[in-house]
C-alpha cells in the first residue's frame, strides 16, 4: 500500500466519521457538504423509501424522517477498495434511533458506499443501507 493510498483511506475513514458526527447533531448544512450532487441514497432495505436520486432530494427525506428524532449513528470495520478517485467500502453499523416520546429502534448492519475524488476532497457518491438486525421497542406507557 502506497502512502497515498493510506492517506486516502484515512480520508475516506475521516468522511464517515464526519457523517455520522453531523448526522446525529443534525448540522444538515455541513453533512450535505460531504455527498456529490448526483448523490444515489437506497435504504430501501432498511425499511426506507424506495431508491433516491439526487443529494437535494436524499438530504430532505433524511431530514424528515430524522428531524424530531435524537440519533446516533456509528460506524466501524471499514473496508475499502481504492482505485485513483474512485473507492467502494463497506463499514458496519449501528444506530439508536429516538422518535421524541414514541418509539425507538436499534439497527445493525452495513453501508455498502462508492466515493468519489474530486480537486483532492473525497464525497459519498452512493450510500445502501442494509440492516440485518433491528431492536425495535414500542413507546413506554406513562
Amino acid at each position: 500500500m502506497t502512502i497515498e493510498t493510506l492517506a486516502d483511506r484515512i480520508a475516506i475513514c475521516e468522511l464517515k466519521a464526519r457523517y455520522c458526527g453531523l448526522l446525529g447533531t443534525k448540522q444538515w448544512d455541513a453533512w450535505s457538504n460531504l455527498f456529490t450532487e448526483d448523490f444515489a441514497l437506497d435504504t430501501s432495505e432498511a425499511g426506507g423509501p424506495p431508491p433516491i436520486a439526487g443529494r437535494d432530494e436524499a438530504l430532505a427525506s433524511v431530514r424528515a424522517f430524522i428531524e424530531a428524532a435524537r440519533t446516533v449513528h456509528h460506524v466501524h470495520a471499514p473496508e475499502i477498495s481504492i482505485d485513483r478517485n474512485i473507492a467502494h467500502g463497506i463499514c458496519a453499523m449501528q444506530d439508536r434511533v429516538v422518535l421524541g416520546a414514541g418509539p425507538s429502534l436499534t439497527g445493525y448492519g452495513h453501508y455498502t458506499e462508492t466515493y468519489v475524488k474530486r480537486d483532492g476532497t473525497w464525497r459519498i457518491a452512493a450510500s445502501k443501507l442494509a440492516r440485518l438486525f433491528i431492536d425495535f421497542k414500542e413507546a413506554e406507557a406513562a
